[in-house]
Order: structure tokens, then sequence, then C-alpha cells
């Protein structure tokens, strides 16, 4: 283990956490996802999985807006949606950690934005209606009724993507 990823590791968890907390009275507007899927594109596959799993594991378990815990399933589904964002980042690393970004890669942070947040909203929104055996027709009426929050929240992520990943990965590359 190297210890100057462990300490950057670290640092991307707290920031994450940290985001997590300050905005969470606004539904589904949040920084974690930019946070966790950053340090993939910084740290690498491994240790984007590994920033993904705490820092979600630490903010849904101690959320006094309501833990994770008191859902194993849907608590399982957080860190694992998170997680996959950091490995996300990891794999899109040397497409995007570049000096200088274009309109087609700013256009791809959109969807990346934008699609992370779908794996990590599918994953949460039907944790409850599989864990509870509703069927088919319990796993539509929850699609459905998530379906305004979860395009917020995928909109404002491909919006948050694309104006901080770009200023972020400027100040990332002068170190």
């Amino acid at each position: 283990m190297v210890p100057n990823n462990l300490v950057r590791g670290a640092i991307f968890c707290s920031i994450a956490i940290g985001m997590g907390f300050s905005l969470m009275l606004i539904p589904n507007i949040e920084l974690i996802t930019v946070v966790v899927f950053i340090s993939g594109l910084y740290l690498g596959i491994r240790w984007g999985g590994l920033v993904g799993l705490t820092s979600m594991a630490i903010y849904s378990g101690m959320n006094p807006m309501g833990s994770g815990l008191s859902f194993p399933p849907l608590f399982a589904m957080q860190i694992l949606g998170m997680s996959l964002t950091g490995i996300i980042g990891g794999l899109v690393r040397p497409f995007f950690f570049v000096k200088q970004f274009n309109f087609f890669l700013i256009s791809g942070l959109a969807v990346l934005g934008f699609t992370v947040t779908l794996i990590y909203d599918m994953l949460t929104l039907l944790a409850y209606p599989v864990a509870a055996g509703l069927g088919f027709s319990g796993i539509l009426a929850a699609l459905i009724k998530g379906l305004g929050f979860t395009l917020l929240h995928e909109i404002s992520n491909a919006i948050v993507f694309t104006v901080s990943v770009p200023q972020v990965i400027k100040l990332l590359n002068k170190n």
C-alpha cells in the first residue's frame, strides 16, 4: 500500500462526506458522486472504488436524516453504487485526466455524470421492492414513483460533472 495514496484516499473520503453533509437538506442535489468519481480519475480504479465504499458507508450509516443501516439491502446498494462510481472514474482516467478539455470531453463528462448517477439511483431505488419480494409490479411502481427525483438527481449531476471535473483536473495536473 502506497502511503501517499492512502492519505489522498482519506482526503477524498473526508471531502466526499463533508460535501454530502453540506447539502443533505436539498433532496437529490449532492456532490458526493463527483468527488468519488474524481478520486477514481486521480487515484485509479482500486482507490476510487475504496473511496466510494468508505465514504458512502460513513455518510449513509451516520446520516442524521436517516441512516442507511436501518434497511441493510438499501445500505448495501448505496455502498455498491458509490463504489462503482469510483471504479468507473478509474476506468475512464486515460480519457479525462488530460491537460485541455474540449467540447467532446465535456459532453462525455455530462454523459458519465448522468450514467453513474443513473446506476446508483437504479440500485438504490430497486433495493426495497426486490428485497421485499414485491415482484414486477412493485418494481415498476417504485420506478414510476421515483421518476421525478431520479431525473432531478441525474440532470443535476450531469451539470455538476461538466462544471467541476475540468476545473479540479486542471488543479490536480499542476501538482
